[in-house]
C-alpha cells in the first residue's frame, strides 16, 4: 500500500511540476561544453523559458516527456517510499533496546533511495530526451528524435486517460466508496438501511471512524479500472457504430 500510495501522489505532483522539469532541462543543456558568451542563449531564466518554449514549441510542449516523467515518479517514488515503510514496518528502523535509531533510518534512506534511483534511470533518460526536443529556433543539446507513440495510437489515448483519471480518482473515491457502503448496507422491515442515514451521515461516519484515508479505499483498483475503462467503452462504441452504419447501409 506505501508503495502505491506514494507512486500515485508523485504522479499528481508530476503533472503540475513537469513543466517546469522541461524547463530545467534546456537550461541545464543551454551551452553545453561552450565557454559562456561564445553560444546563443535561447533561456535567460526560468520565466523567459516558459515564454519561448510556449511561443516557439507551443503550450503543449510544457509538457514534454510527461508519461515517461509519471512512470519514472511512480516507479522511483513508490520503490524509494515503499521500501522506507517496509524497513520501518518491520522494526529494522529500532535498535535492540526498541529506540529509534538514527543511523539505521539513514541506511535505509539511503538504500531505498539507490534502488529507486536504478530501476528508475532508463525512463528517466527516456525523459530527458523528449523534454529536450524543440523547434530547430530554440534547440539545446542533442536532439533526439524519439517518439513515445505514433499518431492516433490508442496507446497515446491510454495514457492520456490513465493521467486525467487520476484527478477524477481523487475527487471521486469518496463518493465512491459511500455509494458502495450504502447499497451493501442491511436493512430493517421497511427496507430503511441500519448504518447510515443517507450521504451525508455516510460520509462523517465514515471520516469519524476511519480518518479521511478511509474515504480512499479501493482508490488503486479504481484508478487502474478507469484508464482502460475509458479506452475500451469509446474504443467498442465506435466500433459498434462502425458496424451499424456499414449493415443499415
Amino acid at each position: 500500500m506505501d508503495f502505491l500510495l506514494s507512486g500515485l501522489a508523485a504522479c499528481g505532483a508530476c503533472v503540475f511540476t513537469n513543466p517546469l522539469e522541461v524547463v530545467k532541462t534546456r537550461m541545464q543543456l543551454q551551452g553545453e561544453l561552450q565557454a559562456p558568451g561564445s553560444y546563443q542563449r535561447h533561456y535567460r531564466n526560468v520565466f523567459h523559458a516558459f515564454f519561448t518554449i510556449g511561443q516557439v514549441d507551443g503550450l503543449a510542449a510544457l509538457q514534454k516527456g510527461l508519461a515517461p516523467a509519471l512512470v519514472y515518479q511512480f516507479l522511483m517514488n513508490g520503490i524509494r517510499l515503499g521500501t522506507y515503510g517496509l524497513a520501518e514496518a518491520g522494526g529494522y528502523l529500532h535498535d535492540s533496546n526498541g529506540n529509534h535509531s538514527p543511523g539505521r533510518s539513514a541506511a535505509a534512506g539511503a538504500l531505498a533511495g539507490v534502488m529507486g534511483a536504478y530501476i528508475g534511470s532508463p525512463i528517466y533518460m527516456v525523459k530527458t530526451h523528449l523534454q529536450a526536443q524543440s523547434a530547430s529556433k530554440i534547440a539545446v543539446g542533442h536532439q533526439y528524435k524519439h517518439q513515445v507513440f505514433p499518431p492516433q495510437s490508442w496507446k497515446l489515448a491510454l495514457v492520456a486517460a490513465m493521467v486525467s483519471s487520476l484527478a477524477v480518482v481523487l475527487a471521486m473515491t469518496p463518493f465512491d466508496v459511500v455509494s458502495t457502503r450504502l447499497y451493501n448496507q442491511p436493512t430493517d422491515a421497511q427496507g430503511k438501511g441500519l448504518m447510515y442515514r443517507g450521504l451525508p451521515d455516510a460520509l462523517m461516519q465514515t471520516i469519524r471512524t476511519e480518518g479521511i484515508w478511509g474515504m480512499y479505499k479501493g482508490m488503486g483498483a479504481s484508478y487502474f479500472r478507469l484508464g482502460p475503462h475509458t479506452i475500451l467503452s469509446l474504443f467498442f462504441w465506435d466500433q459498434l457504430r462502425f458496424f451499424y452504419q456499414k449493415y443499415n447501409q
